[in-house]
């Protein structure tokens, strides 16, 4: 086909409120019961085969350990090697198909999950991962179609960039895909994220191979079904469930190994840093590492902020999806003309939040994700009761007998550099600390020095020269910085995600920039009528 093609303007999908008596209340009900109904049986997905193997895993709800939602066949270092040879067999034919035939597959799984797939792929969310309706329809259906709407017009964007052309010459970009195949690491807590990680690599015709974190498998498995009817060929995209050290000793040792995009922890993005660059003599090329890891998140709030605003950003920006966020806020700094009145209204919020299944609409708050998290959060707050320099104000019980439950928990802590203020704990924790309030500027250097990350921050406040400062101040300490809001809830195509410092390379997420880092340009100079003669005019006599 010829012609230049112009791809659908990208829109935000809009977001369903599920209101009582609501449409999509029903449906979603209707979805969750379903999948509750069922036992699945997951296969991996490697070229055109559904692999099972003799190893079966159980996948439980985290609010409900005894129900069995699926089991997921675990694969080993040969499944790997299986994926990548899938991924190289597939190479050739996907990476020189028109970009406007790989753009449609990708606007049409967009379309899949606004419709048929939306309550399918929200109960999958909600169910697997233990998110509430509202935070699985943000991230599992919205932020998903939207990555996919707006990475298409960003490939797009990229496609048309062209350089200039002199007298008797044309030049040409061309946006290879990398040589070899790529390798998509995803996280258990965004569906979207574990989406976005593989389809933006193979947007720009690249063969991927990817690894989801074993808590998000069930709702990763909705994502292969829904690329695989919006017309995904065989091999582009290979699902394996195996260990991180069988996935990394293969894929990392191999001479074809282009790319690593990966959202996680920071101490694994930097021994897989480390694993490359030890390994860098046996690769084609140097690979491309992107990821996005950790976060300790802040509120800095200032003496003019109106307390009311300042409680309602903590409570939403700390404890929706149970604190489960790389960006949720996990330190807040509370000037002390500010704090009894936003100590009030938060304590009021928190004795009216609700805890429990997310079948159960009228609950705020859900479980963690699986033991191991369980285990590591309540080990903070105990280690937060034993200092005489920290008062819990408010939670601080938690329960796992029927799901990885934790109540919200807020500590007060007279210690700027307390355990819980300076490293990343991923639950429902938050700490506390008040400054007095004429300090607001020594206070924007403790903010700024207390962390290794550099995520998300926000600076609530009136005084337009105290926002004018905290920004300027801030520069390095955040990669999104919010301006009188919670420091949660990137929007695709309007926030693009991502953090320096120890939080990752900051590619960000929904946005042109992290598209190209999936492609290797080839300058192309053609030259219309070529020189026979190599004497130039500066050599002729006078």
């Amino acid at each position: 086909m010829n012609g230049f093609f112009k791809v659908p303007a990208p829109k935000n999908e809009p977001v369903l409120n599920y209101a009582p008596g609501s449409k999509e209340r029903t449906l979603l009900q209707k979805a969750l019961a379903e999948a509750r109904a069922q036992t699945l049986d997951i296969p991996m997905y490697i070229g055109a085969e559904e692999v099972r193997t003799e190893k079966k895993k159980s996948l439980h709800p985290p609010h409900d350990r005894q129900h069995v939602l699926a089991y997921f066949h675990e694969g080993d270092k040969s499944h790997v090697e299986q994926a990548i040879n899938a991924a190289l067999g597939a190479k050739e034919l996907w990476a020189n198909l028109d970009w406007e035939y790989r753009a449609s597959i990708f606007l049409k799984a967009a379309e899949l999950l606004a419709g048929p797939y939306r309550y399918k792929i929200n109960a999958a969310t909600m169910l697997g991962q233990s998110k509430n309706a509202y935070q699985a329809e943000i991230d599992s259906a919205c932020e998903l179609i939207d990555f996919l709407r707006y990475n298409v017009h960003f490939m797009s964007e990229i496609y048309r960039d062209q350089p200039d052309s002199g007298p008797g010459i044309w030049n040409r970009m061309e946006y290879r895909p990398l040589e070899g195949f790529t390798f998509a690491l995803t996280p258990f807590n965004f569906t979207a994220i574990a989406g976005n990680l593989p389809t933006s690599m193979a947007m720009m015709g690249n063969t991927v191979v990817w690894k989801p974190a074993n808590t998000q498998i069930y709702a990763a498995n909705v994502i292969m079904q829904v690329l695989k009817e919006a017309g995904l060929p065989d091999g582009v995209i290979n699902l394996v469930y195996v260990s991180g050290p069988d996935a990394g000793e293969v894929i990392f040792n191999h001479k074809d190994f282009a790319g690593l995009h990966f959202t996680g922890s920071t101490g694994v993005f930097q021994n897989m840093w480390k694993t490359i660059g030890n390994n860098i003599h046996k690769y084609k090329s140097y690979p491309r590492i992107v990821g996005e890891t950790g976060g300790k998140d802040f509120i800095m709030v200032h003496k003019s902020a109106d307390a009311k605003q300042v409680a309602t950003a903590i409570a939403r920006g700390a404890f929706e999806y149970q604190g489960q966020k790389c960006s949720a806020a996990s330190r807040v700094y509370v000037p002390s003309n500010l704090w009894d009145d936003v100590k009030k209204y938060l304590l009021e919020d928190l004795k009216s939040m609700k805890m429990g299944p997310t079948e159960d609409f009228g609950n705020f708050i859900n479980a963690v994700i699986d033991e191991k998290a369980f285990t590591t959060i309540t080990d903070y707050i105990e280690k937060a009761r034993q200092n005489p320099l920290n008062e819990i104000i408010a939670g601080g019980q938690y329960d796992k007998s029927k799901g990885y439950f934790i109540e919200p928990t807020v500590i007060e802590s007279k210690d700027p550099s307390s355990l819980t203020m300076c490293e990343e704990i991923f639950g429902p924790v938050l700490t506390v600390y008040v400054y007095h309030s004429e300090n607001f500027e020594q206070t924007l250097e403790l903010v700024d020095s207390t962390s290794p990350y550099a995520l998300t921050g926000s600076i609530m406040a009136k005084d337009r020269y105290a926002i004018e400062m905290a920004t300027r101040k801030l520069t390095h300490a955040a990669g999104n910085f919010y301006i009188n809001d919670k420091p949660t809830g990137a929007v695709v195509g309007q926030q693009p995600f991502g953090g320096a410092r120890g939080s990752g390379t900051n590619d960000k997420a929904g946005a042109k920039v992290n598209l190209m880092r999936w492609v290797s340009m080839r300058t192309i100079k053609e030259t219309f009528v070529t020189p026979v003669d190599y004497k130039y005019p500066f050599l002729d006599k006078e």
